[in-house]
């Protein structure tokens, strides 16, 4: 299994889940360019969904103007036990995801 580009962590406290990730991405512009003077293709992250138990609670539409690695962080109404899922899709075509259940640890 390869390694997720997600990492995510969730708290519970008062009635809010606090959700907070760090996504590993290049986030490139396709305005930068190599050593050799070549453009670098855009790249970069088009669509951020935040789940809960199923239910959309975040949805976000990103350009290349997200920096590199971007980290995302967020409270909804929730409680402990609920699975909460991120997940992204890129410009190129690729995608990860990752669900994590609310007061568990891993």
């Amino acid at each position: 299994m390869a390694k997720s580009t997600i990492k995510l962590r969730t708290k519970e406290k008062g009635g809010l889940v606090q959700v907070k990730a760090l996504i590993t991405h290049p986030m490139d512009t396709g305005l930068r360019r190599n050593k050799k003077g070549d453009k670098i293709p855009a790249h970069f992250i088009s669509e951020v969904m935040v789940e809960a138990n199923g239910e959309s609670v975040m949805m976000a539409n990103w350009t290349g103007s997200i920096s590199k690695n971007p980290f995302i962080s967020l409270n909804y109404s929730g409680e402990k036990g609920d699975k909460v899922k991120l997940s992204w899709k890129d410009n190129m075509g690729k995608s990860d995801s990752l669900e994590k259940t609310v007061g568990k640890k891993k």
